[in-house]
């Protein structure tokens, strides 16, 4: 599955669905590494799978984001700042624009989603049962609309190859103990309601998202991992999600769902995933360039 390069200076010793991590190639074997370096791929993933072919340039599109994104949390947008992993160390050339050095953490195995509109997943289950992750909803709603309030949904991060799980916050409370989970739900939660704000500023809708934290030496909690990008976050049009009266027309996508929705109606979810088609590639790699030129500009 890896498609790890050699990095000059750097020591691969990890390759996730879609990044692969590396250490200072001086740190003996075994040893703990002060700081890492993640370097963003061009592979995709979608139900838990890797896909064939990647996305070209999606690893510089997604890094480029997210460093936009630490930086408004760092306080560029008003805010209060948000400790996250970066550190300030130059970047090897080989992997100049799709790297981030950051420094070594604790990351914590539950992925922090904040939920703002219903669909997805979320909205198969309330259909059902009328909950998201359990937690339940007023009636009425329909697909692609927006909550009354966000609402934070763990899961608890599986290992590679492995589906993650949805978690109720008391699971969470088990997984990382009480304090650390309402700081997780808290924290994400804020930086979801300063990150649609940012989003609604720019004709964009964020509908949901996922975030990684980890806690450094002092126990400090820091945002990590990649935040806020295409791959992570269902962002929507929002003059389209206004005016759609169906629910393909309200969240015209800035995200993968056009790899999903291709995968679901191509793919019994049994066995190795398709190869996907070329005009699905150019049309992901479209979106995700023109939301983040929407978003900086």
């Amino acid at each position: 599955m890896s498609d790890a390069i050699e990095v000059s200076g750097w020591k691969h010793v990890y390759s996730g669905k879609v990044r692969d991590l590396y250490v200072p190639d001086v740190t003996p074997e075994g040893a703990h590494a002060d700081r890492m370096l993640v370097v963003a791929s061009d592979r995709v993933s979608a139900f838990d799978h890797v896909l064939s072919p990647g996305i070209p340039g999606k690893g510089e599109l997604l890094t480029t984001l997210s460093l936009w994104w630490f930086d408004q949390l760092a306080g560029a947008d008003g805010g209060e700042p948000v400790p996250n992993h970066l550190t300030p160390d130059d970047l090897p050339a080989e992997v100049a624009g799709r790297a981030m050095t950051v420094r070594s953490l604790d990351m914590l195995p539950v992925e922090c989603v904040v939920r703002g509109y219903i669909t997805g997943s979320g909205w198969a289950e309330y259909v059902v049962r009328g909950t998201v992750c359990g937690i339940p909803l007023p009636e009425g709603l329909e697909n692609g609309d927006r909550l009354p309030e966000p609402i934070f949904t763990p899961a608890y991060k599986a290992p590679l190859g492995e589906h993650d799980e949805n978690i109720s916050f008391d699971k969470t409370v088990e997984i990382v103990g009480a304090e650390r989970a309402a700081e997780l739900r808290d924290r994400s939660l804020e930086i979801y309601r300063r990150a649609a704000a940012t989003a609604e500023a720019r004709g964009l809708v964020l509908a949901d998202t996922k975030f990684e934290f980890g806690a450094d030496d002092a126990g400090v909690l820091r945002l990590a991992d990649e935040v806020l990008t295409s791959d992570s976050s269902r962002y929507w049009d929002a003059e389209a999600w206004r005016a759609g009266a169906t629910p393909s027309a309200r969240m015209a996508s800035f995200d993968k769902q056009i790899v999903r929705d291709w995968l679901a109606a191509h793919w019994d979810k049994e066995g190795e995933p398709p190869a996907l088609p070329a005009d699905v590639v150019d049309r992901t790699v479209a979106r995700y360039r023109e939301l983040l030129e929407r978003l900086t500009a």
